[in-house]
């Protein structure tokens, strides 16, 4: 099946309270896994990539081997960029394939945001691709991404009426109360996400498609067995799972996750090397590794999601 838009994703989303996983994609055993998972629960995908795996795997190897998993399913792919630092990247990625882009220039002054963000609408959709934006500031490390705890800022329910009209964007992601990265919160932490502020962003842009970034939750399962078999993993704390699925049946329609998907992957070789220290063979260790990130992600789909059946 042909790589698809999000549009269609998110008009059925928004309407069944429902949100589809944005699964970023380093190499060819994680995009096997996220779309074995995806099409034996009939769920619709988003394969995402950062600008880390932009310099690590090359975007035209990324590009076929995206291309190639749309041609083994009839499941709806979309193949999305993360994190556009400018309108070139931006534009390359269209031109290369890309069925929806990000710009993030949330870090720059409102009006610049809006201007760069609008330049990457107009030759967006000019090329039939749709467009996310950002507004706020989620704190943590994503790749290229760095925010400390203290700059971060939530999305203020007053600007995204102006924002989404001035720039023309297809999906807005917001900040209130996910982090990049691994580590978010300290135990004994009760983390919450700003469902209010949600709400009331819901009341200002009603219909219009949410996106949460940096929405691993981490599970303690596998950090335990990173740990076990010779790695040393911190308690991580992520926003509970259960604050996710309320999120998905409000106005998010995207949810990202991708430290999930790693420590999977990750806790699956470590504990191959241990179990079996003289093999040398990439395809049992990575064979491992796919198939321990491929649970991870029907997990995510079945019972955060609830993207299950909706084809």
């Amino acid at each position: 099946m042909p790589l698809v838009t999000t549009k269609e994703m998110f008009k059925k989303a928004y309407k069944e309270g429902y949100a589809i996983g944005a699964f970023n994609v380093n190499n060819m055993e994680m995009i096997q896994a996220i779309v074995e998972a995806a099409n034996e629960c009939r769920s619709p995908v988003i394969l995402q990539v950062s600008a880390g795996a932009r310099k690590y795997a090359n975007p035209v190897y990324l590009r076929h081997l995206v291309a190639a998993a749309a041609e083994t399913t009839d499941i709806p792919i979309a193949m999305h960029l993360d994190h556009g630092a400018d309108f070139e990247i931006c534009k390359d990625s269209i031109d290369n394939g890309f069925t929806s882009v990000m710009i993030d220039a949330s870090s720059k002054p409102w009006d610049e945001n809006i201007a760069i963000t609008r330049k990457v609408v107009e030759y967006a959709h000019a090329h039939g691709v749709v467009v996310e934006a950002e507004l706020g500031k989620l704190a943590g490390v994503e790749d290229d991404v760095k925010v400390d705890a203290k700059d971060a800022l939530f999305t203020s329910p007053d600007e995204v009426e102006e924002f989404t009209a001035k720039t023309g964007i297809d999906s807005l992601a917001i900040a209130i109360g996910t982090s990049h990265g691994a580590y978010k919160f300290k135990p004994g932490q009760d983390p919450k996400l700003r469902l209010d502020i949600l709400a009331e962003i819901e009341k200002r842009i009603p219909n219009f498609p949410i996106v949460l970034h940096g929405a691993s939750s981490v599970p303690q399962d596998k950090v335990a067995i990173v740990n076990q078999f010779g790695g040393s993993m911190p308690d991580a704390i992520g926003i509970p799972e259960s604050e996710l699925t309320k999120a998905a049946k409000m106005a998010v329609c995207k949810i990202n996750i991708d430290s999930d998907l790693r420590v999977a992957f990750t806790a699956a070789i470590r504990k191959h090397f241990v179990e079996n220290p003289t093999h040398f063979d990439p395809r049992q260790y990575l064979g491992d590794a796919r198939a321990m990130m491929k649970e991870m992600v029907k997990h995510k789909i079945v019972n955060v999601l609830g993207s299950a059946n909706k084809i």
